[in-house]
Parts: structure tokens; sequence; C-alpha cells
């Protein structure tokens, strides 16, 4: 234990009253020793005055309490569900279990589908077709009859042999392969009127020649000239179809109807007929217009022509012939071979022709060259000049039956 400074330690008999005064054992009031130091004791302090009061601070206007915000809790990241397999699907069907067969989106897409490649293929077979046939200059120099209302195509028969094998000019029974005459001589007027299909004898006598004679294959320039000078007709068109042209479109559109007013017998053509109407092939339709063994001869055989032309258009432009890929393709593939056409026609203008063709004989009129007294040699020139002013004014309306007969005949 510390000694207590200036004695024994305390409890040891020593003096303990310099710390009496702490442990109350020093009377009070008495004054401490000499040699201890005063004890602490409480300072006086100075009264506070006293502060004037200050006024509160003005508050603000009790607001209207507002209801607590409450922040928007984060998503949570959802937990992917569990892989399972995708379900297996038997082969050919979709979605719910359907065939894709049975959607019917799948057939209107099928169907339109076909229906654009038919137009393309509708339209382009006639576009090949068109670059492979031959372009005639058919125009004439020096004078011509000047532009004429409506269009006049010439249509010319070529009896020509070429393209025909052996065999086909046995079966055709075509005789001279040599001959390049102008079997048919066809004009067909279009315009504002009744279209009018005209057809010229070959026998017809012009400036001491006969009209084919005029005709030189692969130039028809004489021939149009001689028609447009005897006529007055502007010639717009020009169409060629060889020998073999009429067999080949008659087989390609699957034959066509011919109605024979009487029994034909002919052997030289090769023909062999009953009267009234009936299905021809290619070989008897070529057959049927080429023979004169009839009553007017020449005159009986150029109605037969037209006929025979008319009945082809119809086919051609048949629904069938179009809807049909093969015959449309065979139609076409027959072209080049036996048809050429005037250089400046196009496919629109060829288009606009087989279309006339085709209405020949229930909208339009069909005419042969009036003749005088049942003759094929000379130009009856009384119904004939009326005739031919209706077509180069394009006044068809106007062209009476006795200036238009199937025969050329006054009356017929």
């Amino acid at each position: 234990m510390a000694e207590r400074p200036g004695g024994p330690p305390a409890g040891a008999g020593g003096d303990n009253r310099d710390f009496d005064w702490m442990y109350g054992d020093r009377p009070a009031g008495s004054p401490p020793p000499s040699h201890q130091p005063e004890p602490t004791r409480k300072l006086p302090t100075q009264p506070r005055q006293a502060q004037p009061p200050q006024a509160p601070p003005p508050q603000a206007p009790p607001q209207a309490p507002q209801a607590p915000q409450r922040r928007p809790e984060p998503a949570r990241p959802a937990s992917p569900p569990p892989y399972q397999p995708p379900p297996q699907q038997p082969p050919g069907r979709g979605s719910g279990g359907r065939g894709i067969w049975s959607r019917p989106r799948t057939w209107i897409v099928l169907v339109l589908a076909l229906v654009l490649l038919w137009v393309v293929y509708v339209v382009a077979v006639p576009l090949f077709t068109w670059t492979q046939v031959d372009k005639i200059a058919f125009e004439p120099d020096g004078d011509r009859p000047g532009d004429q209302p409506g269009t006049t195509y010439l249509m010319v028969g070529s009896d020509s042999r070429a393209g025909l094998s052996e065999e086909e000019r046995k079966k055709f029974n075509t005789g001279n392969p040599e001959s390049s005459l102008a079997d048919t001589i066809l004009m067909l007027h279009t315009g504002s009127g009744p279209d009018v299909l005209l057809s010229f004898p070959r026998d017809w006598i012009v400036d001491g020649r006969k009209i084919n004679g005029y005709y030189d294959p692969g130039d028809p320039t004489a021939l149009v000239k001689a028609l447009e000078s005897q006529t007055g007709i502007r010639i717009d068109e020009y169409v060629e179809i060889g020998l073999g042209g009429v067999a080949g479109v008659v087989d390609a559109v699957g034959g066509i109807e011919i109605c024979p007013k009487e029994k034909i017998k002919d052997p030289k053509a090769g023909l062999d007929v009953k009267k009234g109407c009936q299905e021809a092939d290619g070989e008897v339709a070529l057959a049927y217009a080429r023979t004169r063994a009839t009553t007017l001869g020449d005159l009986d055989r150029v109605g037969r022509q037209r006929e025979v032309v008319a009945a082809i258009g119809r086919k051609v432009l048949s629904p069938w012939s179009v809807v049909n890929p093969v015959r449309w393709w065979r139609l076409n593939s027959a072209v080049p071979d036996f048809f050429g056409f005037g250089e400046g026609t196009g496919p629109i203008d060829i288009g606009r022709w087989a279309l006339a063709i085709s209405k020949v004989g229930d909208d339009g009129l069909t005419c042969t060259m009036p003749v005088t007294d049942g003759s094929a040699n000379t130009l009856d020139t009384d119904r004939g000049g009326p005739l031919f002013d209706a077509i180069i004014e394009d006044r068809t309306d106007d062209i009476t039956k006795q200036q238009c007969t199937t025969s050329g005949v006054a009356g017929q």
C-alpha cells in the first residue's frame, strides 16, 4: 500500500489526520494542516443574465399529406423452364398435326404458280416461233394506192413442195416437185364494218397472163403490184403458206370439220369424201382444198379454200389449243417450216389476222371475185368495181349479195 506523504503509513500507528478532512475525522471548519494544500472548493459563479425571449421561426403552411410512393420492385428474372425435346411429327405434316396438302394456302399458292407458268409458256412459245419464220419483202416499187382505212392482208397459198420429203409428197399427192405456183390467192379486209374474205381465181387473166403466173417464189412483189393495179386495194400485210403448211397446222390442232356439198372423189388429189359435215385430218383437208373435180372447177375450189382457212383459224384460237401445252407447241412448231410473213408484219398483226380468219363465215363475208358468165378468166367489172370500192373506203356494210357470192357467179 502507498505511504501517505509526511508520515508513516496508515494503519501502522501513524497520524492519518492529513486526510481526516476528506474522510470526515476533522471537525468542520478547522483549518487544514499548514503543510497540506487547501482542499478543492467550489468557485463562485456569476449569475446569468436573463435573455429576452425570441419569436419562434415562421412555420410553413400545412400541406396535405401525400400518399407514400412505393418504389417499383425490380423484375425478378424468370427461371427458364426445364428443357423439353420438340414433339415428333409425321413427315408431310405441319403444326397442329395437319398435312401440308390439307391447308388452303398451299393449294392457292400452287394454283397461282401453275397459272403464272402457263401464261409465260403461252407467250414465250409464239415469241420463239416468230424468230424462226421467214420475213418476205412484198411491197413493190413505183406507184401504189395510198393509205386506206382498215387493214388488208394478202394470203398466198403456194404449191411449192419445199420442206416436204419424198414420202410426204407421195402421201399428199403433190406431183411435180419443181412446181411453185400461187395455188391460192385470198384478200382479207378488216375494218369498221364486217370483215371480208375475197378469193381470186388463179386462172384470172391479167394483161394476157394468169394471175398466179405473177407469183415468184420468195418474191411476191409482182403479184402484189398486179392485184393492186387491177383492184385499187392497197395491200398492207402479207402471209404465205406452203403446200404442207395446211396439213401440218390441221394435224397440230387435232383436225378440222369440212362440209362438202357433194361427194368428191379425185384420185389426183388423193381425195374421197362423202357429202355432209365430217372430221378431216391434215391429209384430207389439204386434198379437199386442192381438188378441182367438181362442177365449177376452180370457182368451187376457192370456196373450199376459204372454208378450210376459216376452220383452221377457229381451231387455232380455240381455248383448248391454248390451254393444251402439247397442242400449243405442235401448232407453233408447224409455223416456221411452211409459213412466211411480210417484212414489217409483227406478232400483233398476225394475231389480229388469225382472229379475223376465225370469224369468217360467222360475222364476216366470204366472196369470190365476180366473173362473167361462169368463167374464171374474166372480171365482171359491173359487180367487181363496187365491191372493190367498198373495201377501199371501208364501207363493207354496203356490199350486196349480188356483188359477194361464194362462186363469183351472179346469183350463186
